[in-house]
């Protein structure tokens, strides 16, 4: 199984900022693939659905950016997610718009 995180803040303030661009990419996904992303849990906004064969999760947590890792530990820890099997979509003002930046991270100190 496989988690796709965007990320975003809440706020209806921040709606259309680039801010929210995690949780824009988790609205197409979801409507692309037709998965409900309403189930409120693990500090979040999640659906299970399949995309390209693969079961998968997506969450657009509900806490602040900077909160944003206790929604994805939660969910993590509850459906023993590896972190391999993790992708989050954010917005970075250091990354040309044109690129795809990916980045291995170390483990979290609480998986």
């Amino acid at each position: 199984m496989y988690l796709i995180v965007g990320l975003g803040n809440p706020e209806v303030d921040y709606a259309n900022t680039r801010h929210n661009m995690g949780f824009n990419v988790i609205n197409k996904l979801a409507k692309k693939y037709e998965i409900d992303v309403t189930k409120n849990d693990f500090k979040g906004l999640y659906g299970t659905g399949v995309i390209e064969g693969k079961k998968v999760i997506l969450l657009k947590p509900q806490t602040f950016m900077n909160l944003s890792g206790e929604s994805i530990l939660a969910i993590k820890n509850f459906y023993k997610i590896d972190l391999e099997d993790i992708l989050v979509i954010y917005d970075d003002i250091d990354t040309d718009a044109r690129k795809n930046k990916n980045k291995k991270k170390r483990k979290c100190r609480n998986s």
